[in-house]
């Protein structure tokens, strides 16, 4: 397993860049993590979907396995999923670097948190388009990562969505307000166009997707997006 950094030791200029393999090509996945790590990705981000939390299949504790064997990227596991508790120590198990749950999920959020932090593992809260952003604050004294989802989960390749920009905005404000440092996380339609206007409203993480793994140079994919994030 390998640590997700913590945010208050990352360099402020830098914003983090989490190719989503959701969007790979599984035939060749190990290929492309490869390029993407060559290409200088921070973490990658791993969707876990269960069919029922959102309409579709993604992948098992095996595939964070296989890639914990095989890359020095921090894996940044992101739970859609009904019921987190049955998911949690599978994962962890399989060397998940953190793990995200979606405030809208069922269960005892809170106490899931808690024991994934006592598992040694950076835990985070997402929330959907139509969630309130101070449905977060309940959590914002024991989470490490917000992700925000700039589009409806299940699908990759969705626009982004403007109205995610003052959800941004809104969140940080309230990091800032609570005083700790907090990865901001955006996830959906990040591409070298919304990637600076994600930033600008707070982001200091982005989750992208077909911007990287479905181009036919992911090493320059990232470069680009890299270039359009950075802080002036």
């Amino acid at each position: 397993m390998i640590n997700l950094p913590a945010c208050a030791a990352w360099p402020k200029d830098k914003t983090v860049i989490a190719p989503s393999i959701l969007s790979a090509d599984q035939l060749v996945l190990g290929e492309q993590i490869k390029q993407a790590q060559q290409g200088g990705a921070d973490w990658l981000h791993i969707d876990i979907m269960d069919g029922h939390f959102v309409p579709n299949l993604s992948f098992g504790p095996a595939t964070v396995k296989a890639i914990d064997g095989f890359t020095a990227l921090a894996q940044d596991v992101h739970l859609m999923v009904e019921k987190p508790a049955d998911f949690i120590a599978p994962f962890i198990k399989a060397g998940a670097s953190s793990l995200t749950l979606h405030i809208e999920s069922k269960g005892d959020i809170k106490q899931l948190l808690k024991g994934i932090k006592a598992q040694g593992l950076s835990c985070g809260i997402s929330i959907k388009p139509d969630t309130k952003p101070c449905d977060i604050a309940p959590y914002i004294d024991l989470i490490d990562l917000i992700l925000v989802m700039s589009v409806y989960p299940g699908f990759g390749g969705q626009a982004f969505l403007p109205s995610s920009l003052k959800q941004i905005s809104d969140i940080r404000d309230m990091i800032k307000a609570g005083g700790r440092a907090i990865w901001l996380e955006v996830d959906g339609g990040i591409n070298k166009d919304t990637a600076a206007k994600a930033v600008e409203a707070g982001a200091d993480a982005l989750v992208a997707g077909n911007a990287v793994f479905g181009q036919s140079d992911i090493k320059e994919a990232i470069a680009q997006i890299r270039q359009a994030a950075e802080i002036k």
